[in-house]
């Protein structure tokens, strides 16, 4: 599991982003559309502060300078990034930073969205103990979160009042770092976790190196479809509470359980799902704890 034993490199790499005093870009005011466009590199974020209308990502924005509020939709552009997984306001020092989308949060072809933070499963970039983190931000969207293709999505400690949806992207099939992610010294990846969706879950068509599910209380159903990850830990699919059905099919590999932090990829420790209706195709039965080991008895 990717996580904080994986992801140990990025939290680092992405604390000195957030610590290392880069400039602010401006937000342009205005677009042709009326959206106000926060645009900036890596190196020179923009930042996304204040209460808007709508919102376009173009470039790499940061949401590290207290609360920001996009009354209508957020879009982030194409090979973008929309970095909102800092707890303070790191440009004043007093305060605390989260993003609140009252519409629907797009996420296009190549983009990436770091979403929220928490000290269990995901520090906050501007934490001042990486490896014994206490802050947190939790974010909001009222309405879907819609990716179409895109490099990686990692959500965490958010509340979505739609649906969540990812159909296609990744950074193909292998674990080398790409994009955005090449920056924190990570592989591309995408993962919900620690998050409440009211709505339904479909993730299909992701090329990737891991993805992971944790502990997502969903109202409505999941489906997993033709997802193809390189790294043999991946998919895992733990602890969520599914008040729907859950559907996994023509997956790499789909698994209910974790590494043991000891041993090894071996032997896994479960960690079933709660799933309210049908359970079909690869998550009927708890996958194999041991090497060659066979699904079941339990319950995925």
């Amino acid at each position: 599991m990717l996580g904080l034993s994986k992801m140990g490199g990025l939290a680092a790499a992405t604390a000195l982003l957030g610590s290392a005093g880069y400039a602010a870009v401006a937000s342009v005011p205005a677009v042709a559309s009326g959206a106000h466009v926060c645009s900036g590199s890596v190196s020179a974020p923009g930042v996304l502060a204040g209460s808007f209308d709508n919102v376009v990502v173009s470039g790499a924005c940061f949401v590290n300078s207290g609360p920001a509020t996009v009354r209508g939709n957020l879009t982030v552009l194409n090979g973008s990034a929309l970095i909102a997984a800092f707890a303070l306001n790191d440009q004043t020092g007093r305060g605390s930073s989260r993003l609140t989308v009252d519409g629907n949060l797009q996420v296009d072809a190549g983009a990436t969205l770091l979403l929220g933070c928490l000290p269990t499963s995901f520090a906050c970039i501007d934490d001042p103990s990486q490896s014994s983190p206490t802050l947190s931000s939790h974010d909001k969207i009222e309405g879907n979160l819609d990716t179409d293709a895109p490099l990686g999505v990692v959500v965490h400690n958010t509340w979505v009042g739609g649906d969540v949806s990812e159909n296609g992207g990744g950074g193909g099939f292998n674990c080398t770092p790409t994009g955005v992610f090449a920056v924190f010294g990570s592989p591309v990846y995408s993962a919900f976790e620690d998050s409440t969706v009211k709505g339904n879950l479909h993730i299909e068509n992701v090329t990737s190196c891991w993805m992971g599910i944790a502990r997502v209380r969903l109202a409505g159903s999941f489906w997993l479809l033709n997802n193809q990850l390189a790294d043999t830990d991946a998919i895992e699919i733990v602890e969520n509470h599914i008040e729907g059905n859950l559907t996994c099919r023509d997956n790499s590999m789909a698994w209910d359980s974790a590494e043991n932090p000891v041993t090894g990829f071996y032997p896994r420790i479960p960690q079933p799902n709660h799933v309210e209706g049908m359970r079909s195709g690869q998550c009927v039965l708890s996958s194999p704890t041991t090497k060659h080991g066979k699904p079941g008895p339990g319950k995925f």
